[in-house]
């Protein structure tokens, strides 16, 4: 592998020195100074958040670790990969992986892989994977991070596609739309950068009256470089090329102009993304439809009623060729992917600072996959899943002390019509499951809390572990290669316990220290059972636990100056009492650590810079401790440069400047991929008020 020799090691070992020593010298720096910045940014402030009770709520009353990040910060990150997981990539607990600008993102969250945390757009369930690729940051607000065993008040997401379910387990990130507009605004850029990446982005908000509302779309095209390994199996032989179309709107109206709890919203958004991996016949055509509609009305003066509901729709479109033998094409295979969620909630508010949630949610998907060869048209699989939710949580507030503990039933049923082309033995399997999630919190003092939390998770197998690709009595009869159905599949069981401190040092100096333990039982591996034929079988086999520590400093250092640092370590480890091959292996795609350093420095002339160092542990694409590759370690350093051109009293022009991976950094990355090295990008920022 690229990064595995001695000389890279030792200068590993130098960089990670300095980043422990550069965190030091600003943390010292911050103790001894005499006077603090007077002007905090809001990360600093006492953030409320809605996303761990699905009401407006303070920090102090809420038992898990919350993070909120508004669009004034996440506007000096870099996003080399067009990608708004991005934005959670410098926040403690998480590992930020996209593989290119055209896939998914293959990280983890709380020493867990991807599947074990969800995404949510205010407050409705998206596709972590697909969702990340479509969705635009202008439309954003702020995000909010929800970091160890979420609410119960959250359900799965049924995605149904080849990476199955995804649980709450170890966090949850929403994505939290602008309703309330204070004041006009337009927004309009365009850039130009490396690989010959042309982007324009319109973005206009407003309010008349109790209507308020804002639109735009981002237009992107770009001649991409080769992001696969040399003689890899991507095989680019040419620049890549892609184009991707974005458009959004959002409308909220207030029945009364001072009431923000009685409104009615819609949410659309259309991603377009086309063009080809590095051959002629590698096109791909990708669309992908996000709606959500909201209504929430303050009943009484105790009790508030949220009713949301949304579509997704994934439509992806792609062609395969005869490489290596020739470039011409061999088929054209496609997948829709169809999602209904929805959700009910009450919240009674009562002594005081307290409330009892409770409601009800559910989610229908249908999946299906295609293939076309020399014309005919051919149905690969074809299931459907729905998802009954109905949850209670109480969040009780006595002085100092904050009380959390809640419940869900779930019912979830999956149906199998077709699975690799034929109909299976399993038709339909049903699963419901008790879940549960407590947490306390003591805030000694204003600046210092104390806090811990647990809770449970389930995932239901996938449709190809159950059903199969084979019948059962095609066990061991030559040519039946495939997999074996197994009917009596278990659902995976989860439990996640964090304990944590926050500390606010000085006015302007945060710390905070959080510990965390996952563990995930009847885990879900394919089984060899017939080597000739290749035949599997899914099993539940032994556990996955994951353990570690979160460590983080936030400061404004000077008015001009705000620096963060933040120290995730994990150790994992993966117990299997039937493949001894996977006995003991760590779990796919946690690092052993990362850490982050970032600092916002505004000078004078009207210049703002924003660089990152983003150092990543090593890590392993598989549980198999034969045929698995190790990734990592390695650092990155990114930089985000702003410069005020001229203002007036209602516009100003801006240059940004987009500076990713400066020191050139290709390392591997998991299925062959690699990190392309330096890239620039820069525009004109038009701004009007």
């Amino acid at each position: 592998m690229l990064l595995k020799n001695t000389g890279y090691s030792v200068k590993f070992r130098k960089k990670k020195i300095i980043f422990l020593g550069l965190t030091i010298v600003l943390s010292l720096a911050s103790l001894v100074r005499g006077e603090e910045a007077k002007e905090l940014p809001k990360c600093l402030l006492d953030p409320v958040c809605v996303t761990a009770t699905k009401m407006a709520q303070a920090e102090k009353t809420i038992t898990q670790k919350q993070d909120v990040i508004y669009d004034e910060e996440f506007d000096r990150y870099t996003l080399g990969n067009r990608n708004i997981a991005e934005i959670l990539k410098y926040q403690p607990g998480n590992f930020v992986n996209p593989l290119s600008r055209n896939d998914a993102n293959w990280g983890s969250y709380g020493g867990l892989g991807p599947k074990y945390n969800v995404q949510l757009l205010d407050g409705l369930p998206i596709d972590s994977f697909v969702d990340d690729m479509s969705l635009d940051p202008w439309a954003f607000d702020r995000a909010e991070i929800q970091r160890g065993p979420a609410a119960v008040m959250y359900s799965n997401y049924l995605t149904q596609d080849f990476a199955g379910s995804e649980a709450p387990l170890a966090g949850i990130a929403n994505f939290v739309t602008r309703e309330k507009i204070e004041e006009s605004r337009t927004r309009m850029f365009l850039g130009y950068g490396s690989w010959n990446t042309w982007n324009g982005r319109f973005y206009h908000q407003g309010k008349k009256e109790n209507f308020n509302y804002f639109f735009g779309g981002n237009y992107e095209q770009s001649n991409y470089t080769n992001y696969g390994t040399p003689n890899s199996w991507l095989n680019i032989l040419n620049n890549p090329e892609y184009k991707k179309d974005k458009l959004y709107l959002k409308t909220t109206y207030f029945f009364q102009p001072d009431d923000d709890a009685h409104k009615v919203s819609l949410f659309v958004h259309h991603t377009d993304h086309r063009g080809d991996v590095g051959r002629p016949n590698r096109k791909f055509d990708n669309a992908y439809d996000t709606v959500n509609a909201a209504y929430q009305n303050q009943i009484t003066s105790w009790l508030n009623a949220q009713l949301k509901g949304g579509y997704r729709g994934y439509y992806r479109n792609w062609e395969e060729d005869n490489y290596p033998t020739n470039l011409a094409l061999r088929e054209r295979d496609g997948v829709k992917q169809q999602i209904v969620p929805a959700d009910l909630t009450f919240t009674a508010k009562h002594f005081e600072n307290s409330s009892l949630t409770f409601g009800t949610d559910y989610q229908y998907a249908h999946y299906e996959t295609y293939s076309e060869v020399n014309g005919m048209h051919s149905q690969m699989n074809s299931s459907d899943a729905s998802n009954l939710g109905l949850f209670a949580q109480e969040n009780f507030v006595l002085s100092k002390w904050v009380f959390r503990l809640g419940g869900r039933y779930n019912y979830t049923k999956n149906n199998y019509d077709l699975l690799g082309g034929t109909a299976p033995q399993v038709h339909d399997k049903s699963w419901d499951k008790f879940l549960w999630s407590g947490g306390i919190k003591y805030n000694a003092t204003e600046s210092l809390a104390f806090y811990t939390n647990a809770g449970s998770s389930f995932l239901t197998p996938s449709a190809k572990s159950v059903g199969g690709t084979l019948m059962a009595t095609d066990f061991g009869v030559p040519g039946k290669n495939g997999q074996l159905p197994n009917p009596d599949l278990q659902p995976e069981t989860g439990i996640g316990v964090d304990l944590g401190t926050t500390y606010r040092i000085t006015g302007a100096l945060q710390a905070g220290v959080r510990g965390f333990y996952n563990k995930v039982d009847d885990a879900i591996v394919d089984n060899v059972v017939n080597l000739n034929p290749s035949q599997t079988k899914s099993v539940n086999a032994g556990k996955a636990t994951s353990y570690g520590a979160e460590l983080e400093l936030k400061h404004q250092l000077l008015k001009s100056l705000y620096w963060f640092a933040t120290f995730t370590y994990t150790k994992t480890r993966i117990d299997n009492d039937v493949d001894p091959d996977q006995d003991g292996a760590n779990v796919p795609f946690v690092p052993n650590y990362v850490g982050n350093l970032g600092l916002f420095l505004d000078l004078p002339w009207d210049l703002r810079v924003s660089p990152y160092l983003h150092a990543v542990g090593k890590y392993y694409d598989s549980s198999s401790k034969s045929g698995r590759r190790q990734f990592g370690p390695y650092e990155v350093v990114d930089m985000k440069i702003q410069k005020g051109l001229f203002k007036g009293k209602s516009y100003q022009m801006n240059l940004n400047i987009e500076l990713n991976n400066i020191f050139n950094r290709k390392y591997e990355m998991p299925w062959q991929f690699q990190n392309p090295g330096f890239s620039a990008f820069g525009g004109f920022e038009l701004n009007i008020l």
